[in-house]
């Protein structure tokens, strides 16, 4: 029995509370247990300018990440100028992951701007920002289609994520930070709705692991995960949802 009482393959419960910010293209709040985390995506009609040679051939599509001072037990420094090292890392990750399941030449000379902003932090942030991410740019990108932005949609699956452990023996689904803290293994999955890997980030913290336990952790991401890509789909119709 883990700590907050859930089985070894149990997620913590989820809430999506889309249209959460009314200023945004697209909001939604993103409850995963005691993590919080909103992400919202705005549109801009131009390229970055290290894409001028792709004009009228391509959009972009890019995130920004960041925790709020009080998201965590103690004050976290607002990331002003300097942002570190872990911050960059994190909104690559969920940069590459969404535009894994995008064809960006679908949005000529537009780029989507995402931004996840953790509001309480209890484990999975990084996760919990991925599967948000893809809601909200699932909810902009329905917007640009009904007003004719857009003529084809860019969207070629949906994509979610879940951080896996192993403590023990144990492979445990949905770590939150006392799990994620003390965990043997500690590894990201973000999976498409057809299965698809597009990501894994995996670090040993105590010994080695075994192909085998690879192997466990993507089928137990994979099931974890199935119910989660139902939730978005309701969400980005503007249903808030719990699961």
């Amino acid at each position: 029995m883990r700590n907050d009482g859930r089985s070894t393959g149990q997620m913590r419960p989820i809430k999506m509370v889309p249209h959460f910010t009314s200023n945004a293209d697209a909001s939604v709040l993103l409850e995963v247990g005691n993590t919080k985390v909103l992400c919202t995506a705005n549109v801009e009609e131009k390229l970055p300018g290290w894409m001028r040679d792709q004009r009228g051939k391509s959009g972009w599509l890019t995130a920004e990440y960041s925790m709020l001072p009080g998201s965590t037990h103690t004050r976290s420094k607002r990331e002003r100028t300097n942002i570190s090292g872990r911050t960059q890392e994190i909104q690559r990750l969920i940069g590459r992951t969404i535009r894994g399941v995008c064809d960006l030449s679908k949005i000529p000379d537009i780029t989507i701007m995402i931004d996840c902003d953790v509001l309480q932090a209890d484990g999975g942030t990084r996760t919990a920002s991925i599967t948000g991410a893809y809601v909200a740019l699932k909810m902009v990108v329905d917007s640009m289609l009904r007003s004719g932005k857009i003529k084809s949609n860019p969207i070629c699956e949906s994509v979610a994520a879940v951080s896996v452990g192993i403590k023990g023996e144990q492979i445990l689904v949905d770590l939150n930070y006392d799990e994620d803290s003390s965990a043997d293994l500690d590894m990201n999955v973000a999976l498409t709705s057809t299965g698809r890997i597009l990501e894994i980030q995996g670090t040993a913290e105590k010994q080695s692991f075994t192909k085998d336990q690879v192997v466990q952790i993507i089928e137990a991401a994979t099931d974890s995960l199935e119910p989660v890509f139902e939730l978005q789909h309701l969400a980005a119709d503007g249903e808030t949802v719990e699961g």
